[in-house]
């Protein structure tokens, strides 16, 4: 097992935020990195996140900090918690500091758009050689800093790495798993945002359970075929970081992607959505590159489809809700 005493976290945003207080919790030293360094100092003075965890005291064993080589050079593990379209600036900033002998943790979903690279293989192309895991799983943040009974997988292929990383995270109300299907886990991960931004426009539609339960399912199936396709595992899908991050996802009012479909469903248009926003809906942008890499697979994704065409050629849901149901009749 790798000794880890000392925890760093790059990126305040909730998830960031609501690990720190969470590992703090457990005693272990915490150093939180953020980029804007005013903001960051206004959260050390209040000892609170008010833009992305308000309500929630940091402890005093979490220092703040937006010094990214005091960051990374303070832990033994170091979880990287940025939105994944700032993930490669973000690197090439840790690319400077010694890394050698610090065991990292992604705790982040998507899909680079074009290049079609899940998060881990991004960081390990910038990172080389290092020891990573992937932290996953059915998490909102706010109900995790609350201490509500909650799961997740720490996915690699080393799997002593993976209980070292368990141990760090277990407690009482944050019961960690493992798993060896990596690729399986964060492609579940990166693609149920786009199932939660259709069940999102489910919601501002205001359709019933009937549609909502139909579209999760449906995407289910469509996130399996893709990770078969690519080789992962087909358990992995019904398990914490498919089914139930899915269903988490889908249904909770406190999803951003959810949030954002909603908003679509009411007629808002997508600029407008996340022009309001602080935080980063990670499905927009995973619906863009995984309709393209469908596409070039020749896998059909048809709810990912119609989601895509909303977001980015305006399609109006109700005809993407009617082209969806009017598909050819097929066995289930």
């Amino acid at each position: 097992m790798v000794m880890i005493k000392k925890i760093s976290i790059i990126g305040d945003g909730a998830w960031g935020t609501t690990l720190s207080i969470h590992l703090a919790r457990k005693n272990y030293p915490v150093t939180l990195w953020g980029a804007f360094p005013k903001y960051v100092a206004q959260t050390a003075q209040r000892r609170e996140n008010k833009k992305f965890l308000p309500g929630f005291k940091i402890p005093s064993q979490v220092h703040l900090t937006s010094n990214i080589d005091e960051a990374v050079l303070f832990g033994d593990l170091v979880v990287l918690s940025v939105p994944s379209e700032y993930l490669t600036d973000t690197l090439t900033k840790i690319q400077t500091v010694r890394t050698k002998g610090k065991v990292f943790v992604s705790v982040i979903k998507g899909i680079h758009p074009g290049s079609y690279q899940r998060m881990s293989q991004i960081i390990e192309a910038h990172l080389r050689g290092v020891s990573l895991v992937v932290l996953s799983g059915p998490t909102i943040a706010r109900e995790v800093a609350q201490g509500i009974p909650t799961t997740a997988v720490a996915a690699c292929h080393n799997k002593n790495l993976a209980e070292s990383v368990q141990k760090v995270f277990n407690s009482k109300t944050f019961r960690i798993y493992t798993n060896t299907d990596v690729a399986g886990v964060e492609i579940a991960g990166s693609v149920k945002n786009v199932i939660a931004l259709a069940c999102g426009i489910c919601d501002g539609l205001k359709l019933g359970t009937n549609t909502k339960a139909a579209i999760l399912t449906r995407g289910l199936a469509e996130i399996t075929r893709l990770g078969i396709a690519l080789g992962c595992r087909r358990e992995t899908f019904y398990g914490l970081a498919g089914l139930g991050d899915l269903a988490t996802t889908c249904f909770s009012p406190n999803s951003r992607n959810r949030s954002v479909g909603e908003a679509l469903g009411q007629g808002r248009k997508i600029k407008d959505i996340l022009a309001h926003m602080d935080a980063v809906a990670e499905g927009v942008g995973t619906a863009h590159a995984v309709y393209h890499w469908a596409a070039k697979k020749k896998i059909a994704m048809p709810i990912v489809g119609e989601v895509y065409k909303i977001i980015y050629e305006n399609k109006p849901v109700c005809k993407a809700m009617g082209d969806l149901m009017s598909r050819s009749l097929k066995s289930e």
